[in-house]
């Protein structure tokens, strides 16, 4: 029998090992019998009755049958994780070859169909926000798209309430309706305005008023869609609709996401941008009747619609696209907003002269 000659390193490493080598050799069948025969072989060897085993002991020997009854479903789940981190490089991957072949496609079919066709450039441009990933792109794209439009110096505030009104309404559309992501894209798109206002302060109030004004009108635009589809939700597709959106009073006063976006941005700015935009805040308060409402009115449709006390969280996952290619595609969609944008205005301004020409 071994002296019980607890308290160091070693004794605890040996004991360990001991241990180990008894249990594994063990051929009972019964966990019972081949833990009860480890407690004898302690007893035995170590001078140790079970019921003076202390916290290491006890530890040491948890510990040791746990990882040598498990082992074979610990290699398994092993082997299934490596194979699952596999297939998720794989759809990665694919992934990004997936939206640069849309890229390919629609720049293809932008230079064969629509090169001389004003019009038919913007409906290609629509075209394609509703078909590519935009969120990864999004910050680059919204400031190609200011840039181009102060680069063009036409109608800024009313051209970039145009473009914001469709990437925020596109960018929503193209994943889960929460306030998380709702409160990102406002946060991306705000941002980038800020970076280009504070470098262009001529400019400041146009882009900055615009971009507030464009993003308000894609809210509402996106989350009265939203509201259409949980209406038409069939029954056993409910669990799979209702997403990870958040804290349902957040929900309800999107209006208060929008705002209190714009106040953390405008604490991070300088004196005069800060300024600039609490004004155009205070502004277009005015004007939030229409987001408060659908708000509300799609929070009422969630709680009369589904149960959510049993939901599932619908996960539409963000795959990292390759930044180079990326940064290229949404540079051009940037400017391409700005084209799209500008093609609807004077086609609005057209129809509206027309009307007074023909009084």
């Amino acid at each position: 029998m071994v002296s019980n000659t607890k308290g160091t390193q070693m004794d605890m490493e040996k004991f360990e090992r001991d241990i180990r080598s008894f249990y594994k050799k063990r051929k009972a069948k019964s966990l019972d019998k081949k833990v009860l025969s480890l407690a004898d072989h302690i007893e035995q060897e170590w001078g140790i009755s079970k019921d003076d085993l202390k916290f290491q002991e006890l530890k040491v020997i948890a510990e040791s049958i746990l990882d040598i009854e498990t082992k074979i479903l610990h290699d398994e789940v092993q082997d299934l994780l490596a194979q699952k981190e596999q297939i998720e490089r794989q759809l990665e991957k694919k992934s990004l070859d997936l939206q640069n072949a849309k890229y390919n496609v629609f720049n293809t079919i932008e230079a064969d169909l629509a090169e001389n066709n004003p019009v038919a450039q913007r409906d290609l441009h629509q075209i394609k926000l509703q078909s590519i990933d935009l969120f990864d792109m999004l910050q680059e794209m919204v400031e190609s798209a200011i840039l181009t439009t102060l680069e063009k110096g036409h109608d800024v505030e009313e051209t970039l309430k145009e473009i914001t009104k469709d990437i925020t309404y596109e960018t929503l559309n193209e994943g889960v309706m929460g306030t998380v992501r709702i409160r990102k894209i406002i946060y991306t798109i705000l941002q980038s305005a800020i970076g280009i206002a504070e470098a262009t302060p001529n400019a400041a109030e146009e882009i900055l008023r615009g971009t507030l004004k464009g993003i308000r009108t894609g809210l509402v635009h996106a989350i009265r869609d939203f509201k259409q589809q949980l209406q038409y939700v069939p029954e056993e597709l409910k669990a799979g609709v209702i997403a990870d959106y958040g804290d349902l009073d957040e929900l309800k006063q999107t209006n208060l996401v929008f705002t209190q976006t714009i106040q953390s941005l405008s604490s991070t700015t300088d004196k005069n941008t800060e300024a600039l935009l609490l004004k155009i805040s205070k502004d277009i308060h005015l004007d939030m009747d229409e987001l408060i409402m659908i708000s509300k009115e799609t929070v009422e449709v969630m709680k009369d619609r589904f149960n959510l006390a049993t939901k599932d969280a619908l996960v539409r996952g963000s795959l990292a696209l390759q930044k180079s290619e990326t940064a290229k595609e949404a540079k051009r969609m940037g400017i391409q907003a700005f084209s799209a944008a500008k093609t609807a205005l004077d086609s609005a301004l057209k129809t509206a002269k027309d009307k007074i020409d023909n009084k």
